[in-house]
């Protein structure tokens, strides 16, 4: 069932409408843009796709239909992450049941006692109940467990789990993942935008910008230059890059930042799901003038 997710993937937002409900037409709209941009595949249900800020029913619903969007034309992956074992191969039954191929994996959080030994127990009874292809997503500002190299290296060892997006920051633990997996089958993506140049030069198979359905051009190319060792456009590309991301704080939540940035598309609505903030006035008009600022790198 294997399939390689490689190159830039962007942990989409997911639409909705003034009943928190996933906005269909909008979310069609997003996946055929970023395909037709060359964006290499797509992360639905991620972080940035608010997936445990929606019902089970709309997070279900936001995959099905991402899925018959792709309909294969590109990866995808779906975050089916969760607080148990349980609940966590619950989601990925249901993934499979939609004909879904990798489901994205975090340690348990909510459960603060959660261990190493335990993540990697959890990902072992998850491959026991389900056939899936498994991808540990190691995110401790939001699981609050940092994933070591040794550990992902042990859990690199379960059967159906085929790589890592490693949003933790920490790159001398990610160099020593790139080390070891450097001649296997095994996917290494980079979650920390800003180290996607480093990351690419030494031999990742890709990274996962939340704005790259906006700026498409800029993101592949540091994939593709970084991919070719070429440093001094990688650099160059990375450089922009880097000022695009000064739009993350531009709002007080980074999801109402980047569902706005999104929204300039024209086909997506900014709403955020409920408690976030909404993006202000003010804050609005910062981003315009800073898209504006950027459009020649659209």
């Amino acid at each position: 069932m294997k399939q390689k997710v490689i190159g830039v993937v962007p942990p989409i937002i997911t639409p909705i409408d003034e009943r928190e409900h996933v906005d269909e037409k909008g979310l069609r709209l997003l996946i055929d843009h970023c395909i037709e941009s060359g964006i290499h595949g797509i992360f639905v249900c991620g972080s940035n796709g608010e997936c445990m800020a929606l019902t089970q029913a709309e997070r279900d619903r936001a995959i099905k239909i991402a899925l018959d969007e792709c309909a294969g034309r590109v990866p995808l992956i779906a975050g089916c992450m969760d607080s148990s074992t349980q609940r966590v191969i619950e989601n990925i039954k249901r993934f499979e049941d939609m004909g879904g191929q990798t489901a994205v994996v975090t340690p348990v959080f909510y459960a603060r006692h959660a261990t190493q030994d335990e993540t990697v127990q959890h990902f072992e009874e998850i491959s026991k109940s389900t056939e899936a292809d498994l991808m540990i997503y190691n995110i401790p500002s939001f699981t609050s467990q940092n994933l070591t190299a040794d550990t992902v290296i042990r859990i690199s060892k379960v059967d159906k789990v085929v790589g890592i997006k490693d949003t933790s920051g920490n790159f001398p633990s990610f160099i020593k993942l790139l080390n070891y997996f450097r001649d296997k089958d095994f996917q290494v993506l980079q979650g920390s935008t800003n180290l996607a140049v480093p990351s690419m030069l030494m031999g990742a198979d890709g990274y996962v910008p939340s704005l790259a359905p906006l700026f498409p051009r800029a993101h592949i190319n540091v994939y593709e230059y970084g991919r070719k060792k070429d440093i001094e456009n990688a650099m160059k590309w990375g450089t922009i890059v880097d000022e695009i991301c000064k739009i993350y704080p531009m709002a007080k939540s980074q999801t109402a930042s980047t569902k706005y940035a999104m929204s300039k598309l024209g086909f997506v609505d900014k709403r955020v799901c409920r408690p976030t903030e909404k993006i202000t006035e003010d804050e609005m008009a910062r981003i315009d003038a800073y898209i504006k600022q950027m459009r020649p790198y659209m």
